[in-house]
């Protein structure tokens, strides 16, 4: 490259660098995010699944 000094190169090396090493790092918070989520949702629906049964089994009980 004629005229421009290497630390410029470096530097804008080093810019496209760190947007691609933040792109990664977004996706993987993004499907953490989407696990945990997932994790979430199926510890409501088992608790919500228990609490029906256990209503079920109280209205049972009584009649």
């Amino acid at each position: 490259m004629l005229g421009v000094p290497w630390w410029v190169l470096a530097v804008i090396l080093l810019i496209f660098f760190s947007g691609y090493m933040a792109f990664r790092a977004m996706v993987a918070e993004r499907k953490l995010e989407q696990q945990n989520a997932e994790r979430e949702g199926k510890i409501f629906i088992e608790r919500m699944i228990k609490e029906k049964e256990q209503r079920e089994k109280d209205r049972q009980q009584t009649s």
